[in-house]
Parts: C-alpha cells; structure tokens; sequence
C-alpha cells in the first residue's frame, strides 16, 4: 500500500494547464538574416513585410513528455511511501530482580555438579541462573549482590548475554562476609519504583541467616508487599549446617509469605532447577503489544521515471532529426543530379 506524506500538493498538478491558459506567449528578439536580394525575394513569394512573431510549433510528443514530467515531479514532492504489513511487538511487562547472596557462608561446599564434583553454593546458583536466564529472553532481568551490603551488580536490562557476564564476574566475599539480607531486600524496592511495570518479582537466594542488615529481612519483606513486590526466596546449603552456615528456613519462609510468593529448598542442583520450573508455572509471562506498519520512502521513482522517459525522449528525437536530415540531404543530391541531366 502507497500513503502520501503531503497529498495537498497533488493541488499542483493542473498548474501547466493553468500557465498555458493564462501566461502570455514567449517572446524572443533574434537578428535577422539580411540577403541583398530581399525585394526580389518578396516579389517571388508575394509576401508582404511586416513585423510580427513567429510562435514555435511543438510536437505532441513533446506535450505528452512534459506532462508526465510534471505529474512525476508532483509524485515526488508529495513523498510517497510504501507502507508494508502490519509488525507486531512484544514486549514483557514484567520486571524480575534476582539477588545473590555472595557473603562467607555461601562458600559451603554442600552441592554436586553434573560430573558429580563437590562444589560451593554460589558456583551451583551460578550453574542454574545461566540456564534461568536463558530462558527469560522476553523478560528484564536485574541483579543484585549483597554481603555486608547490597548492590546493584546489572539495572533491568533485556541484554541477557550482559547480565550473564556481570553474574560469572561476581565471587564471594567481593561484597563482604556478612549476609544483609534485609538491606538487599530494601534496594531491590527502590529499583523497583524507578520502573512502571506493575508485575513485579523478586527471586533471592541465600541462606538466609541475616547477619548485617540496617533493617530485619521479615520487616523488608513488609514494605515491599505494600509496593506489590513478590519475593521467592530459595534456601540454597543444608539446613542441617551449624552456626553461620546453617539456612534459616523460618525467616525465609515467613518472608515468602508475607509478600504473597513461594519458598522453596534447594539441596542439590537437580532441585534448583525444579525451583524455576514452579517459578515460571506460578508468575506466567505477561506482554504489551505493540503493533506499527513500516514505511519506506519511494519518492525517488517518480523522478527515475522522468529521466528514463528523457533520455528516451531524447533518443527519439534526435533519431528523427538525423533520419530526416539524411532524406533531405538524399532528395538534394537527387534534385542535382536532376538539374545536371537537364541542362
């Protein structure tokens, strides 16, 4: 489908007529060709000498040639546009913030990889939040990394490939030794007003045994129900762990369920995983449509037209013109040959 950008220009289009109606005829001084025998001149033709104008005759040919011209030129001044088929976007409208505990105690070495090698709890929440993100190409993803005090690792970003590199660059104890698992809680609500998503959900993993915080994780969790924010919180290590390294299971259950989400455990990496998959199931992906029709510019045929008609406008007439110069030039040589026989 073509659209004109200024289709009141069309309004020109009857100007050439308008300018032959109404514009007064060209007029041109010439020298004339003066010939000694001008008197005996008039007597041969019986003309009489006067002053006058002669008004060139043009060929249809070159009527129709400039009207087209006029009309491609009208075409393109009004900037005509190609308008292709309808393109619809989608985009998520939802926002999810993970937060990774990075304090001492997630060094533990309670967790197994697919080989079967012992590994530390963060390298196992590693392993399973490049698989997550993998999968969340719709959605913006944050991070957030917090020891003795919470920070803002990646802002929500749909660049999932840069997200994953800020998560392999992280390492534990780059944000201190403690847990504040409250203060994480606290900018993960004031990132989340900058934004205007209404779904909004928080995923934490840690083991939950908050050791740094200004403010208790449970009051957090309080305020960020009061903002409409969702917190999953997932136990990663054993609960059967002492001091430090134990999991707090009560606090982070007690915060799951004052903001509306869901807690769960995670022993090994196999039950990671399941974790996400009951994630997913219970916040589905929400879309904005967007839908827009591309348009390209297409003034510029118009005026290729009006060359190639030119240029073959101009072949035409200039075949003419030597064809008929060439019977002329031969009906000349056949007139000679005629006054030479006669005489």
């Amino acid at each position: 489908m073509i659209e004109f950008v200024y289709p009141w220009l069309f309004a020109l289009t009857p100007l050439p007529v308008l300018i032959f109606w109404l514009a007064p005829v060209y007029k041109e001084r010439k020298q004339s060709l003066q010939v000694p025998y001008f008197e005996r001149l008039v007597d041969v033709t019986g003309e009489t000498p006067q002053h006058g104008a002669v008004i060139l005759n043009r060929k249809r040919l070159q009527g129709v040639f400039l009207l087209i011209s006029w009309l491609c030129i009208v075409i393109a001044m009004a900037k005509p546009e190609i308008v292709g088929q309808p393109i619809i976007q989608q985009k998520s409208a939802r926002d999810l913030m993970v937060a990774v505990d990075l304090s001492g105690s997630m060094a533990e070495q309670d967790f197994t990889n697919q080989r079967g090698q012992t590994i530390n709890r963060l390298d196992a929440v590693k392993d399973v939040l490049f698989d997550f993100a993998k999968g969340r190409e719709s959605d913006r993803l944050g991070l957030i990394l917090f020891g003795n005090a919470p920070y803002l690792q990646a802002p929500f970003t749909a660049d999932i490939h840069t997200w994953l590199d800020l998560l392999k660059e992280s390492d534990i104890g780059m944000a201190g030794q403690s847990t504040a698992f409250g203060d994480a809680i606290g900018l993960a609500i004031s990132v989340f007003e900058n934004e205007q998503t209404e779904h909004r959900v928080l995923i934490v993993l840690t083991d939950g045994n908050d050791t740094g915080s200004k403010v208790p994780p449970i009051d957090a969790a309080k305020v960020a129900a009061a903002y409409n924010i969702k917190i999953y919180t997932i136990a990663v290590g054993d609960p059967e762990a002492v001091g430090e390294k134990k999991v707090d299971l009560a606090v982070l259950d007690e915060i799951a369920n004052v903001t509306g989400g869901a807690a769960f455990e995670a022993l090994n990496r196999e039950e990671l995983k399941q974790v996400y998959q009951q994630i997913d199931e219970l916040e589905p992906q929400l879309f904005d449509s967007k839908s827009f029709r591309p348009r390209t510019s297409a003034h510029h045929y118009p005026l290729m037209v009006m060359l190639v008609l030119y240029l073959l406008a101009f072949t035409v007439v200039n075949l003419v013109f030597a064809y008929n110069n060439r019977k002329a030039k031969r009906l000349n040589e056949t007139n000679i040959e005629s006054s030479k026989d006669v005489l």
